[in-house]
């Protein structure tokens, strides 16, 4: 059976990785975009960052241009505006599609794994949140307007 670890992901600086490489931590996985109503989520995923990361917990950012087109940035303005505007210090990754046939082999199995509202296994918008524990096991997901300081409880939780 195929688990959270056996995915492989490219950095936003072109590099492969695997989710192998954070085992162990808790994590938030969320698709972001530079030019939503949400982006400025950015500043609270960092503070949950900042304060919980010697603990164990990572964000694992996925830039995605589906919705309405509001990450049409390629990497590296992705990067300066998201490390210049919100001094993002997290795992970013390149750009992915969540939902299609396109979908990144990630996002199709955190929709199988926890299904949105009514069941739904698509992505709805920028921002939505899956929440992983330390053994790989999807917790949770969140829909775009939650906010992440609303998420702290759960993630201490868990750590």
């Amino acid at each position: 059976m195929v688990g959270i670890y056996d995915f492989g992901v490219t950095t936003l600086e072109g590099r492969e990785a695997n989710l192998a490489d954070w085992r162990g931590e808790v994590l938030l996985i969320v698709n972001t975009a530079s030019q939503c109503g949400f982006t400025g989520q950015y500043q609270g995923l960092q503070e949950l960052y900042d304060d919980k990361h010697a603990h164990g917990f990572s964000v694992l950012a996925f830039p995605c241009n589906q919705f309405a087109h509001q990450e049409p940035g390629n990497a590296k303005e992705i990067e300066r505006f998201s490390r210049c505007t919100y001094g993002v210090g997290f795992p970013m990754f390149a750009k992915i599609d969540v939902n299609g046939e396109g979908a990144h082999p990630l996002y199709t199995f955190l929709k199988r794994q926890k299904p949105g509202l009514f069941g739904t296994r698509s992505i709805k918008w920028n921002f939505t949140k899956f929440l992983v524990n330390r053994e790989g096991a999807v917790i949770a997901r969140y829909a775009p307007h939650r906010e992440p300081k609303a998420l702290r409880e759960p993630i201490e939780r868990l750590l």
